[in-house]
């Protein structure tokens, strides 16, 4: 790619953490290279609840992305972060600005301002603003998506204000830059960045919804004549269904495995005889199809909320997100909105060259990165400086000039520790923690 520069992205979520790695030119995007772990009862509801062991996962994972052979010898310095949970929804909020007289034009400055208007909206002191989506424009009486240029006596907006617990956006500075020394280049907003990528801007024209069933919330996304019109997060999810099926007196993890194997979202007629180590096939059925009925109700039932019908979103349904991994879980959806649903892709201009990795796993952290990479001019990965030596082969022994004194001072200075002898230093803490322990019981 010619004006290649690279990007590095994290999404933590509350069945795992994955970070990756893109090549971009700015219009194409090639993701080269990821790694992930299971992040159990490290995040709940998309919030952070164990800085130190999402810390640890965090830099095991970065400590491997720098060691791959597609970054190396270059480093990751910097990531995107991707935000979403539980409490993130928008509001809506109106905006209006006189202009001097009626035959004003509109300018881009017209415009921040009524931005910055939105961004100081009062809004309950619980929350704060992540970010902020134009949805309208208005110049006069005129409606408009291109307002800049126009000419009237005023010009307005509606604004869907991305706002959220500021916890979650908290939790995330205090354990990825305070506990690992990474720069937080900027916060993402999850949700959004999915529908830059994944939706095409024919669907958002005609109205759409693009629906992620995460492990324990569901994010709600609908598109409306080009724009956002709404925003929720459901506090329900996969693992709903999977605890679900740990009352018939299962472990979590084989109930998390019966469901992948042998859950359908949409209960089969009549009864079975059949028996999975002793669990009986017929009420796993009935506890899989109504914990997914529910989340199905509750996903159409945002529609509403959103002043729509189903007949205003022709677009259909985008799914992305582990729980629609669940059998029926696509069609019972569809169903129950009487809306087509399609499964979330990649575009066109976004490559997968890590071979180890799939293209559902990549949707979350590859959109983020995706725009970032057609958003911004931001390099996240640094090339360590070389000091070359003299052709001879001997150290330099010229006077102390202007340039050489610096230079000696910065090969002086101690080389800062690399995330896996941070790593490590975590492991041996804690071992010399309970060993501490140990003693004071004897």
């Amino acid at each position: 790619m010619e004006n290649e520069r690279y990007v590095a992205a994290i999404e933590i979520s509350s069945s795992k953490i994955i970070a990756a790695v893109g090549r971009t030119d700015g219009v194409q995007l090639d993701i080269i290279a990821s790694e992930q772990i299971e992040g159990p009862e490290t995040v709940r509801f998309g919030i952070i609840q164990n800085a130190e062991e999402a810390a640890t996962r965090i830099l095991s994972i970065m400590d491997r992305l720098d060691t791959r052979p597609e970054i190396s010898p270059r480093k990751i310095n910097r990531v995107f972060v991707s935000i979403g949970g539980r409490s993130m929804r928008s509001l809506t909020r109106e905006t209006n600005l006189p202009l001097p007289d009626e035959a004003s034009e509109v300018t881009a400055d017209d415009l921040n301002a009524l931005t910055a208007q939105a961004r100081e909206s009062a809004i309950d002191a619980s929350l704060k603003i992540i970010d902020v989506q134009p949805r309208s424009w208005r110049v006069g009486n005129v409606t408009t998506q291109n307002p800049k240029g126009m000419i009237g006596p005023s010009v307005g907006a509606t604004f869907d204000l991305i706002v959220c617990r500021p916890v979650l956006e908290q939790n995330l500075v205090r354990t990825i830059s305070g506990k690992t020394g990474l720069e937080i280049a900027s916060m993402v907003v999850g949700p959004l960045a999915a529908g830059h990528m994944l939706v095409t801007p024919e669907e958002k024209r005609l109205g759409c919804m693009l629906v992620d069933i995460g492990a324990e919330t569901t994010t709600v996304v609908i598109f409306k004549n080009g724009h956002m019109s709404y925003f929720a997060t459901l506090p329900l999810g996969g693992r709903n269904i999977t605890l679900d099926l740990t009352s018939l007196k299962i472990l979590e993890e084989r109930a998390d495995e019966i469901k992948r194997v042998s859950g359908n979202a949409i209960a089969p007629e009549g009864k079975t005889n059949l028996t999975i180590d002793g669990v009986k096939m017929t009420d796993v059925n009935n506890l899989v199809s109504a914990r997914a009925e529910e989340i199905a109700a509750n996903i159409c039932e945002q529609i509403h909320y959103a002043d729509l019908e189903p007949d205003d979103l022709p677009g259909g349904i985008i799914a992305m997100g582990g729980g629609f991994r669940l059998k029926g879980m696509a069609e019972l959806v569809s169903r129950t909105c009487n809306l087509n649903i399609r499964t979330a892709h990649l575009p066109e201009a976004v490559k997968i060259e890590d071979a180890r990795a799939t293209e559902q796993d990549l949707l979350g952290v590859g959109s983020v990165l995706y725009t970032v990479a057609t958003r911004t001019d931001t390099e996240c990965l640094e090339t360590p400086e070389h000091n070359e030596l003299p052709e001879t082969g001997e150290a330099n022994t010229a006077d102390e000039d202007d340039w050489v004194a610096p230079q000696r001072e910065k090969n002086r200075r101690h080389k800062a520790p690399s995330r896996w002898s941070k790593l490590l230093k975590r492991v041996q803490d804690a071992i010399t923690y309970n060993d501490e322990e140990d003693d004071g019981e004897q």
